[in-house]
């Protein structure tokens, strides 16, 4: 019986092969595409918000901004002024980070690598937040408190007459705008600095 070259059989398996995946539509499914479920995600961002120049950072900052309640440009006018965007910015006090946690900080709001951009923008925006609403909404006492810890705010009642401290309040509070108010308690609140359509925000 003779032996049949493999060769033959080529080209029926490729048109074999060709005819398999457009009908199961193997090689278009969204589970052979990540990139493009990542690239819309990304380009949902509004375009008005600052970047880091780097996509996966802009994510995380926004997605953390979201699950807190806060202004994703208040976070970044934030990570600005504390390390310019280097997650390996380190101070001369131990602050480490994007948003230059302390040790005992980044501890306190579940961080255990600080130089891992994802855990210390989240720990970061927590710790915000938490400020944000110990402070009653007041932005520059949170700021003040960020910089100085919530301690040194209650002990002057008000922002410590630290140089610092004082030039950070400031310098952020213009960056990031003295009308703004960073906590979006509700979906109004999200369509006045354009995180959601009027529309979307009528969606039950």
């Amino acid at each position: 019986m003779p032996h049949l070259r493999p060769i033959k059989f080529a080209p029926l398996a490729i048109i074999s092969f060709f005819l398999f995946t457009n009908i199961t539509g193997i090689l278009f499914s969204p589970a052979f595409a990540p990139s493009a479920n990542a690239s819309t995600e990304v380009n949902s961002i509004p375009a008005d918000i600052p970047s880091s120049g780097d996509e996966a950072t802009d994510l995380i900052i926004f997605r953390a901004a979201e699950k807190e309640g806060l202004d994703p440009r208040f976070v970044h006018a934030v990570i600005w002024q504390e390390s310019k965007y280097n997650a390996v910015a380190r101070s001369h006090a131990g602050a480490q980070g994007l948003m230059q946690l302390m040790p005992a900080t980044a501890r306190r709001f579940g961080c255990r690598n600080p130089q891992n951009p994802a855990e210390n923008i989240e720990a970061g925006t927590k710790y915000l937040s938490w400020l944000l609403k110990r402070f009653e909404g007041n932005v520059e006492l949170a700021l003040a408190g960020y910089n100085a810890g919530e301690g040194s705010v209650d002990k002057y009642n008000g922002i410590p007459p630290y140089r610092e401290t004082q030039n950070y309040v400031k310098i952020i509070s213009s960056r990031y705008g003295k009308s703004r108010q960073p906590v979006l308690r509700n979906d109004s609140a999200k369509v006045a600095v354009n995180l959601v359509t009027t529309a979307s925000s009528t969606i039950e």
